[in-house]
């Protein structure tokens, strides 16, 4: 399960790409219409410039915005940002791998080789979901309920 605070991102990344167009927009805007606590989404965002996903204007008229188009915004980059590795064992982990401590041989490991499939899929089915894909879904489901 994703930590509330990726779900929070994730809800504040589609937020501002829906917004792409009008600018930076203000963090208590974000808060309010997403119904994330403003404190705990200062820090998010902040996470999210430092991974220079957001970007930041101050003063008047300032904000967040995406520094990224929104079809370069993927799920796994966010969920990694947030929650770490997305594998389930820590031998098949991309960017944090570690072998198991009671491994005899990751070669002819079946748990491993099985765990890598779940893992790999996984990470191709996130890597396409970017932000553009979530907002044409969420267009789509709205047309069905009409």
């Amino acid at each position: 399960m994703i930590s509330k605070k990726t779900k929070y991102a994730i809800n504040a990344l589609v937020h501002l790409a829906k917004r792409k167009d009008e600018g930076p927009i203000l963090i208590s805007e974000i808060a309010t219409q997403e119904n994330i606590p403003q404190k705990f989404l200062e820090a998010i965002l902040l996470d999210l410039k430092k991974a220079a996903i957001l970007a930041s204007k101050k003063g008047k008229g300032g904000g967040y915005y995406l520094l990224k188009e929104p079809s370069e915004v993927n799920l796994a980059e966010v969920m990694r940002l947030f929650d770490g590795p997305i594998a389930l064992l820590p031998c098949v982990s991309y960017l944090y791998y570690e072998r198991c401590e009671e491994c005899k041989d990751e070669e002819t490991c079946g748990q491993r080789d099985v765990f890598l499939e779940v893992r790999n899929n996984t990470v191709e089915l996130l890597k396409k979901a970017t932000l553009t894909e979530i907002i044409r879904r969420e267009e789509i489901l709205h047309k069905r309920r009409k």
